[in-house]
């Protein structure tokens, strides 16, 4: 990724946190209860606090989340939860500094573990993510659910999501072969999906519950309410697919009414499904860190 944030996009595509909170409050007037920054690396844009204070202060019990690389949370962790935030989910691939190092193309361990503690200290809710991938951490699945077991924190761990962009010898597990890989530890129990979460739930003998999130699974859709709106403004109903339309002329001419209709209207056309299981498809062309997770 670029040194500095943004730095692929000209700054003047960019919706400004007062434009983009236009668009927050109308729909959470609309009936959006869940609002979730992520990135690329939310925690790069200056001054995110300031943005999760507005929709805080304009609407204090959303359920207002942030998923975070966990980098840079050592200094801010506190600030956000001044700020409002509630809940954080941190990427964690693995627990050894070399692994780290090669999975994120940095030095990067020992911050997001500081990161981690820094978050639960400060009274975040956290939930850990770990993508598993062949011959690289997929050895480390157990010793990350140790990890977080000890510190009452959930873990889910993510199958691996194809990607023109991403690097073409990367290959993943899927869900099964991970739960393989905690039972050679551990007695685990089916708890199911609960809600609209994407996370399929699993319980140990004593209690200690971890997700999966299995995108492969031909279930993975069926409950799924969410949108995407990127800093440039597109509404994206789906993930996995590159269709958008764009709000960004509505808010900046101060159209409100036409950005709710824009949002009705990805919401209706909003895809059944993704394209995992069809095979002629290709892989989604924009980059995850455009559309986050």
């Amino acid at each position: 990724m670029p040194d500095k944030p943004f730095s692929w996009t000209p700054r003047e595509n960019l919706l400004s946190f007062e434009e983009l909170f236009l668009f927050i409050k109308a729909a959470i007037d609309e009936g959006i209860t869940k609002i979730r920054i992520t990135g690329g690396e939310p925690l790069l844009r200056a001054d995110l606090d300031s943005f999760i204070k507005m929709i805080h202060d304009y609407h204090p019990d959303i359920d207002l989340a942030l998923t975070s690389n966990g980098y840079l949370l050592p200094a801010v962790a506190q600030k956000l939860k001044d700020a409002g935030l509630s809940r954080i989910n941190i990427s964690l691939d693995s627990l050894d500094p070399v692994t780290a190092h090669k999975v994120a193309q940095k030095d990067v361990l020992k911050d997001v573990l500081e990161g981690i503690e820094k978050a639960l200290e400060v009274g975040l809710k956290v939930k850990i993510n770990m993508v598993p991938l062949k011959g690289i951490n997929d050895h480390e699945i157990v010793s990350i659910l140790d990890f977080c077991k000890a510190r009452n924190i959930e873990v889910r761990f993510i199958e691996y999501m194809e990607n023109t962009l991403a690097k073409d010898a990367l290959e993943g597990l899927l869900g099964k072969e991970i739960l393989e890989r905690v039972k050679e530890k551990y007695v685990i129990k089916k708890v199911g999906r609960e809600g609209s979460s994407p996370s399929f739930s699993y319980l140990l003998e004593d209690g200690y519950k971890f997700g999966l999130i299995d995108p492969h699974k031909h279930d993975f859709c069926e409950t799924c309410n969410r949108i995407r709106l990127t800093a440039e403004g597109h509404l994206i109903p789906c993930l996995y697919f590159d269709e958008a339309m764009s709000i960004k002329d509505a808010v900046q001419n101060n159209d409100i009414p036409k950005a709710v209709e824009i949002l009705k209207s990805v919401l209706r056309d909003k895809p059944k499904e993704n394209r995992w299981d069809d095979e002629d498809s290709e892989t989604s062309n924009r980059a995850f860190y455009e559309t986050g997770g």
